[in-house]
């Protein structure tokens, strides 16, 4: 019996306008694993935030958040019947990713102090090695989701967690594109010492992966390194400060108009990696680095619907950086990881 066979026969005995179910699954919904055609995988893992540390519980605050979340998508009719699963989290991966700060934080307090001692030096190969052998384990799972047939996800945990998955996805899609909503480039190299920094992703993505193009949206912390890199090679990064986006609608252009130039600069196949800080901060207050500007919730919305409208295929994505509480950063994330499970189905056509 196929996937959509075995969810069918799930809903007989599912009322989606009833009471949100405590079932421990992503917004109480039915399905297994086997039966999903978006499996997420948590990563409770925050070793080398720079800022404000929190992100490793933020898979399970966004999984017990989501009980709460009706299930209409004003987009996708029917989504709740696509089948959405979130794994756990790993225990072994958060007491690791919790043992490995502590020793992180030293590192870091040893560099702002400028004593970097041999102790330091040692953490930091530690950790190094730490998030090699995780980033092969996610790009393991990644490629064991896609041989089903499934669309694979993460769910983070710091922004250094989907490298595995973005490695798995491009060598099934060589010519995928990168949509980023974020309020930093990431595009620093070995941050901090930390060759896996949550603020090294995309250096490491573009410099390591035959990436087609990186298209950065509500960009507004950076530092000169990461500025020269995108505007030396504009065939494969293009970045949209916040800046820009309000000059421009100061100038009187739409919203509408801006978002169009960011999907015309996409390829027909896109993997969106969205950090919850590229959002206004006083949706995601809890991150560990917040900074004033970025997109609303129906600004980052109507990006997204527009990559579908436009024929493209979501591949693959991510949500990362949630941290806070549950009642609001934990509701915010599970709201943007249910639209784009919803959008990724519906643009491969699985819904």
């Amino acid at each position: 019996m196929d996937r959509k066979s075995l969810r069918a026969q799930r809903l007989r005995h599912f009322n989606p306008n009833g009471v949100g179910l405590r079932n421990g699954r992503f917004i109480g919904l039915p399905f297994h694993e086997a039966e999903s055609e978006v499996v997420i995988q948590s990563i409770p893992w925050d070793v080398t935030v720079s800022y404000g540390a929190g992100t490793a519980q933020g898979p399970d605050m966004v999984l017990e958040a989501s009980g709460q979340l009706d299930l209409e998508d004003p987009v996708v009719e029917n989504a709740w019947t696509l089948g959405v699963f979130v794994r756990p989290s790993s225990v072994k991966v958060a007491d690791q990713s919790a043992a490995l700060r502590i020793k992180s934080e030293f590192h870091i307090e040893s560099l702002e102090s400028g004593l970097r001692t041999d102790r330091s030096i040692e953490i930091l190969e530690d950790i190094n090695a730490a998030c090699d052998a995780l980033h092969e384990q996610v790009y393991q799972d990644s490629k064991h989701i896609l041989k089903l047939g499934q669309i694979p996800a993460v769910l983070g945990g710091d922004h250094s967690t989907p490298y595995g998955l973005i490695r798995a996805l491009n060598e099934q899609f060589p010519e995928m594109g990168i949509l980023q909503i974020d309020a930093h480039m990431d595009l620093r190299s070995a941050y901090e010492g930390f060759v896996w920094s949550h603020a090294s992703i995309f250096h490491n993505v573009m410099h390591r992966l035959p990436i087609a193009r990186l298209v950065q949206v509500g960009i507004r912390d950076y530092c000169e390194e990461e500025w020269t890199l995108a505007s030396s090679d504009t065939d494969r990064f293009k970045v949209f400060r916040d800046r820009d986006i309000r000059q421009g609608q100061f100038q009187g252009k739409s919203i509408a108009s801006i978002w169009q130039e960011v999907v015309d600069a996409l390829p027909k196949e896109v993997y969106v990696s969205f950090d919850i800080d590229g959002l206004d901060p006083s949706l995601c207050p809890g991150t560990g680095t917040p900074v004033p500007g970025g997109l609303s919730y129906a600004e980052a919305n109507a990006l997204l619907d527009l990559i579908v409208d436009s024929g493209r295929t979501i591949v693959g994505f991510d949500v990362c950086e949630v941290a806070g509480n549950v009642d609001w950063d934990g509701n915010v994330g599970a709201r943007i990881l249910y639209r784009l499970a919803n959008l990724a189905g519906h643009s491969q056509g699985r819904i």
